[in-house]
């Protein structure tokens, strides 16, 4: 079992993390309009990513979040190969069943997504990590909100536009314009549901203290 109350808070968090940017990378594929813009629904579980990442990063530190990241990253990378070995089995054809063309039209654009995800989610996790603590360095355990934003705000800009413009544009389902409104929309969005989210990084913060001090 685990050795102290820490190693099951990092567990938790760890699988509330992989857990949502698989299911993102799965539906990714799902345009929507957000008013008169496109935006891909993968982006729906990643403010839950966000939050897990700023309290992995209170918490266990940059190798906590570079070790969880890397175990991500690959897991994404599994993902993508048993969707492509799923491809080429051949489905059973009949009335009601799900077809070939139909599997493959939902999970073909999502290992496109997962192409781009990989690249752009370590990319954002070193730069969010990386504002995080130089954040911190200078405010202490104070500001908590300004840590935890801060490197939301300049993280997500890089992975909205690296996302969409491997599953997207550079596919040729996407002209540039559309590309460019869709990435900004996508980025405020995400941006908009991690500001609204910040008070769940508090709780987090009061609930894991409450668990490992007693506090």
């Amino acid at each position: 079992m685990f050795q102290s109350k820490k190693d099951t808070v990092y567990v938790v968090l760890a699988g509330i993390f992989i857990t949502n940017a698989i299911v993102a990378e799965l539906i990714g594929g799902k345009l929507i309009h957000v008013g008169s813009s496109v935006m891909s629904i993968g982006i729906l579980p990643w403010p839950i990513v966000f939050v897990t990442t700023d309290l992995i990063n209170e918490y266990f530190g940059e190798k906590g979040v570079r070790k969880l990241s890397l175990i991500t990253a690959s897991l994404i990378a599994y993902t993508f190969v048993i969707l492509y070995l799923a491809m080429k089995i051949p489905a059973v054809n009949g009335e009601n069943l799900i077809s070939d063309n139909q599997f493959n039209g939902v999970f073909g654009q999502s290992m496109w997504i997962i192409v781009g995800s990989i690249i752009a989610f370590l990319v954002s996790q070193l730069i969010d990590v990386t504002i995080f603590h130089f954040v911190k360095n200078r405010t202490g355990n104070k500001m908590i909100w300004l840590r935890s934003t801060g490197s939301t705000v300049i993280s997500q800009l890089f992975d909205s536009f690296i996302v969409l413009g491997i599953a997207f544009w550079m596919t040729g389902k996407m002209d540039t314009p559309t590309f460019i409104v869709s990435a900004f929309t996508g980025y405020s969005v995400k941006l908009l549901i991690a500001v609204c989210m910040t008070p769940l990084i508090y709780l987090g913060h009061y609930l894991i203290e409450k668990y490992i001090h007693g506090k």
